[in-house]
């Protein structure tokens, strides 16, 4: 298919505009190019724009929908329009319909009467405009013939306005960026990043920067571990949050006017779908100050819903009032979302944000917000919260966050790919860096989320130490620990040595004991309960000779399990066991001769040993990893959010090893 000059000259020029985050961040910005297409003989007038909520540095063709000119442009003389009018005339203009929604400012691009046509959220434009003084300030830095609105929210009424200014050399509209044009898209854009660049020779020619740089000494590592698991419990209460550090954003927590800076509200009103109207500061850092100041931010955002509820349909559904950034003293912003993604974009989008904030007061004067009404209509706006609409539902273990020990290889990996397929957020713990590099890679080239890597002996205190560390600062938490760290170990009583005895009790139980304390101390911490899982075998109930030391390890985790249970569910932290038989798919349980001695205990040849195994079960049939991470899955879940202190067999039926 031919792709018209027009549009492949449009996605140019918006992917080179979308790279640049100070320009625009993801889905926001808008762009256009008008020109011709021939349908059937039949030439006609279109507009190509981008979609609502599509990204610019990443979108193609695709994301950029033509609409009929001719019936957008006999709405100009139009003296208004509502909303839903203006979004069911771009439905009938769009030429091959579909569910892709034209950007919300489609009627401004089709009525400025030029080919190209730009609109992005500058960061620099914004801190011209966001200040009492910004008419004058734009003169000053654009010059007299750029047009200058002041906030109004995108839709017909701007679109009318920002017309009648086509004489121009552009547009600044306050809180909401630049417009500009040209009948050719190199121009367009020439003009776009001048107008942006001269606006940054402004703002710095008239910083004033203050007297010394603000600085709060680092905040020590376990005062850090705490701040994430209580900020994390009490951002998590609507629903399970990932949260990211975001440490770039340093030197704006430590200004003394943080709060100021946070009362100036979102530099463009396009940030809040991500970010929320405002951030969170917190002063004191202690679990107790920080659960407080987190409750008295839902309690405020519940009045200032309170205060505008006329302004939504009836039943219309309130946000999330938990905080989306949460800004640190000595640290720097903590994003939380529903994947350790979604968390950074809005620390991303909040550091835009407060820097235009800190711009203006450092060039200009106290920054100011949009009028606390119109934040809330924007904020609850059909339209912009139709970007919304277009994110795939949420996975089951969205913004969960799991540990699982034995992770590079059989049944921890089975699990691992499980979970992350399910939307979990994991750390991935062995001693085989290579086998956990291999599962991270298989991740990732599956477009799912990189994992966190803890590689070490999970039998070794400071390691486990380690690995729960690793997911309070990687992801500001933990929700549950898969125990599958182990190995095998064959010889009967007369023949094991004490090394051998000592090495499968260490690594088999102890390892669980020790990551069992350390999940259940910060869990408790945490405050949001939990789930530890346990990946005990049918050996815990129906042991075999001459495989003792194994044995033993695993009726003793079955027992640990038991002892979690009764300590942990006084603050809902659940304790459960599964347990397999003779799962061979990516295992190397069964290397180092240990197949062949199975093999030669139950007088069969070696490669016939995973049908003996299945032979001898009351289903007859093999049992798989896949098999096993789907009854993890269920204990993690909330679908066993009643079952606490449980062995669940997954070994085909083995009668000699029912629970009992």
């Amino acid at each position: 298919m031919t792709v018209s000059p027009e549009l492949a000259q449009l996605v140019s020029r918006s992917q080179r505009l979308g790279a640049d985050s100070t320009l625009v961040v993801h889905g926001g910005g808008n762009t256009s190019a008008k020109g011709s297409i021939n349908r059937d003989g039949v030439v006609e007038s279109v507009m190509w724009v981008k979609a609502s909520g599509f990204d610019m540095r990443t979108s193609d063709e695709s994301g950029y929908p033509a609409v009929r000119l001719e019936p957008l442009l006999a709405l100009h003389g139009r003296s208004e329009m509502s909303d839903e009018e203006m979004t069911e005339h771009l439905a009938m203009a769009l030429l091959n319909g579909g569910t892709i929604r034209p950007s919300i400012e489609t009627l401004m691009h089709a009525f400025l009467p030029f080919t190209h046509v730009d609109h992005v959220h500058a960061d620099a434009i914004c801190a011209l405009t966001n200040h009492a003084d910004g008419p004058r300030i734009v003169r000053e830095a654009l010059g007299h013939n750029w047009g200058y609105v002041d906030w109004m929210r995108s839709g017909f009424p701007l679109s009318a306005v920002v017309a009648e200014l086509a004489d121009r050399d552009g547009v600044v509209l306050a809180h909401h960026g630049l417009v500009t044009w040209a009948n050719d898209s190199e121009t367009c854009l020439a003009r776009t990043l001048d107008a942006v660049d001269r606006a940054t020779a402004f703002v710095e020619a008239n910083r004033v920067p203050p007297n010394s740089p603000p600085r709060h000494d680092d905040i020590p590592d376990d005062d850090l571990d705490r701040l994430l698991l209580a900020l994390r419990g009490a951002v998590s209460s609507s629903g399970p949050k990932v949260l990211a550090i975001d440490p770039r954003l340093r030197t704006l927590a430590d200004r003394s006017d943080l709060p100021e800076l946070i009362g100036a509200g979102v530099s463009s009103a396009d940030h809040m779908l991500r970010m929320k109207p405002r951030a969170l500061a917190l002063r004191g850092l202690d679990p107790a100050s920080v659960k407080a100041a987190v409750a008295q931010y839902a309690t405020d955002y519940q009045a200032y819903v309170d205060r505008n509820i006329a302004l939504l349909p009836d039943g219309y559904p309130a946000h999330d009032p938990y905080p989306k950034v949460v800004l640190v003293p000595g640290l720097g912003a903590i994003g939380a979302g529903t994947s350790l993604h979604d968390a950074a974009r809005a620390s991303e989008i909040a550091h835009h944000s407060l820097s235009v904030a800190a711009a203006v007061a450092d060039s200009f004067g106290s920054p100011e917000p949009i009028d606390d009404r119109e934040t809330f209509r924007f904020d609850y706006w059909p339209l912009e919260l139709f970007k919304l609409s277009l994110k795939p539902q949420e996975p089951m273990f969205a913004g969960h966050v799991f540990i699982v020990t034995g992770a590079a290889s059989g049944i921890g990996r089975g699990i691992a790919m499980d979970l992350a397929t399910k939307g979990a957020s994991l750390v991935l713990a062995d001693l085989d860096l290579e086998g956990l590099a291999d599962v991270a890679q298989t991740l990732t080239t599956a477009g799912l989320a990189e994992p966190a890597i803890a590689h070490g002996d999970q039998s070794d205190p400071d390691v486990v130490a380690g690995t729960v560390q690793t997911a309070i600062r990687t992801f500001g938490g933990i929700d549950g620990a898969v125990l599958n760290a182990g190995i095998g170990m064959t010889g009967t009583l007369e023949e094991l040595t004490l090394d051998q005895w000592n090495s499968t009790l260490r690594i088999n139980l102890s390892s669980a004991f020790l990551l069992t304390q350390a999940s259940m101390r910060a869990m408790r911490e945490q405050g949001r309960g939990g789930s530890l899982v346990y990946i005990a075998s049918k050996n815990a109930f129906g042991p075999g000779a001459a495989f003792g030391a194994y044995s033993v390890s695993k009726a003793g985790m079955v027992q640990l399990m038991r002892i979690a249970a009764l300590e942990g569910g006084a603050v809902g932290i659940r304790a459960n066991a599964v347990n397999p038989d003779a799962v061979f798919d990516n295992s190397r349980l069964w290397d180092g001769g240990l197949r062949e001695e199975r093999a030669a205990a139950h007088g069969i040849k070696p490669e016939e040993l995973e049908d003996f195994y299945a032979s001898r079960n009351l289903l007859h049939r093999r049992v798989t990893t896949t098999d096993v991470a789907q009854t993890v899955s269920f204990l993690l879940s909330e679908q066993s959010s009643r079952t606490t202190g449980s062995v669940i067999p997954v070994d085909g039926g083995v009668a000699a090893a029912f629970p009992r």
